[in-house]
């Protein structure tokens, strides 16, 4: 899969694209809400390593990084979970680096990602999992007009404590009244 919005490209994972990512993905502070923040660049490797051949399989995490159309650089990536009957449901994720937060890339990039996978993909239904201090990404999924659907106490461990998980989502009949 490989889509372009006004400034990013969003492809595959490659594995030249390892350097960029643990730099980013490495910041511990930027990163406090993620599930995974890498120690060494042989984890960012062998996470590459595992992603799919192939987009869009049952029950697979599927990785695509957001390059700028300008520099070619690497300013995030998007997480995408298949799961779910028929696999019609997607789990997105998001990670930008530090210096390109807060210019709109994250929105640009899941919305792109999202009409791809409710147009061509046919896909039902699209969640997100947030931390709810996690105030940018909560913005973000309502500015993308994203319900909130449920607010799990505890339901979350992360980094040894249990924390909760706000659940936003949209079904494409909603996506498509969106735009």
């Amino acid at each position: 899969m490989k889509i372009d919005s006004e400034r990013l490209l969003i492809r595959p994972i490659m594995q030249e694209d390892n350097q960029a990512v643990f730099r980013y993905r490495s910041d511990k502070e930027t990163n406090k809400y993620q599930g995974w923040i890498p120690g060494s660049l042989a984890e960012v490797d062998e996470f590459i390593a595992k992603n799919p051949s192939t987009f869009n399989l049952p029950e697979s995490w599927f990785q695509l990084v957001m390059t700028d159309k300008i520099s070619n650089a690497v300013i995030g990536d998007i997480g995408v979970h298949f799961f779910g009957a028929e696999h019609l449901q997607v789990e997105l994720g998001c990670t930008i680096k530090k210096e390109a937060q807060r210019q709109g890339y994250a929105k640009e990039g899941l919305k792109t990602v999202a009409q791809a996978l409710f147009r061509h993909y046919n896909k039902h239904r699209i969640i997100a999992s947030v931390a709810p201090e996690n105030k940018a990404s909560i913005q973000l999924l309502t500015s993308l007009k994203f319900r909130q659907e449920a607010h799990f106490v505890k339901s979350y461990f992360h980094n040894g404590t249990w924390e909760d998980d706000i659940l936003f989502a949209m079904l494409a009949e909603e996506w498509n009244t969106v735009l």
